[in-house]
């Protein structure tokens, strides 16, 4: 059996990189409907708490070779983004 080749290892990202899109978009979906329910509710968009938590928990939860600090930021990133379309929901999307 031979080792895949650069196109195919690139074409498996690829794919890769659709699913993480298709996952990213299905969270917001789910964010944005929490920020409808904390809009009811009165509750702020940002809780610190449930923000370290899940951090937290993704950090425990990684797997070699993903450092703590990489898994960290880009899940700081995807929260940091979230909350901005929680607290600006955008009907149409681009």
């Amino acid at each position: 059996m031979s080792s895949p080749d650069l196109a195919q290892l690139r074409e498996t990202i690829d794919r890769i990189d659709n699913q993480i899109l298709d996952l990213l978009h299905q969270r917001l979906e789910a964010v944005l409907q929490v920020g409808d329910i904390k809009r009811v509710e009165g509750v702020q968009v940002y809780d610190p708490n449930r923000e370290r938590e899940v951090l937290d928990r993704l950090v425990n939860s990684r797997k070699q070779p993903l450092r703590a600090e990489t898994v960290r930021r880009v899940f700081e990133r995807i929260i940091d983004e979230s909350r901005s379309h929680e607290q600006h929901p955008v009907s149409t999307g681009t």
